[in-house]
């Protein structure tokens, strides 16, 4: 009896982590996008001071000097958005990625149940479409 009870407890321990790992898989890549899009806007907005600081650093200045410092803040805010852009574009990369390896996964387990056959089958392609979030 006791055997049957630790097999049982056994069981559901696994199959709660097959269940619960692929939706925190999920929960992973949509908080990877919003930390992605969250340090965009920081690093867009620190960029936009730094060059608003780099502008009022030009006033005092005249001719030819005045304008090569503009161009330079120009030029240093422009490098500054490209660098957020592309480390939006990273975390975001690796989001997508967590829901292609998902997706894969998904696939896995479905060919799994294609050994099985009737009520099995059907109940293992439920349980992957219920994992994989299909």
């Amino acid at each position: 009896m006791k055997r049957i009870h630790i097999a049982t407890t056994l069981s559901a321990l696994m199959l709660g982590l097959g269940l619960a790992l692929p939706a925190a898989a999920d929960d992973v890549a949509k908080a990877n996008k919003k930390a992605a899009d969250a340090h965009y806007t920081q690093a867009k907005d620190a960029a936009d001071a730094q060059y608003d600081a780099a502008k009022k650093a030009c006033d005092g200045m005249s001719g030819n000097d005045k304008d090569v410092c503009k161009k330079k803040a120009k030029a240093d805010h422009e490098a500054a958005l490209a660098d957020a852009k592309a480390d939006k574009k990273s975390g975001k990369a690796w989001a997508a990625a967590g829901e292609d390896k998902r997706e894969a996964e998904y696939k896995l387990a479905k060919e799994k149940c294609d050994a099985l056959s009737g009520d099995a089958k059907d109940a293992c392609v439920a349980k992957a479409k219920v994992d994989y979030r299909q």
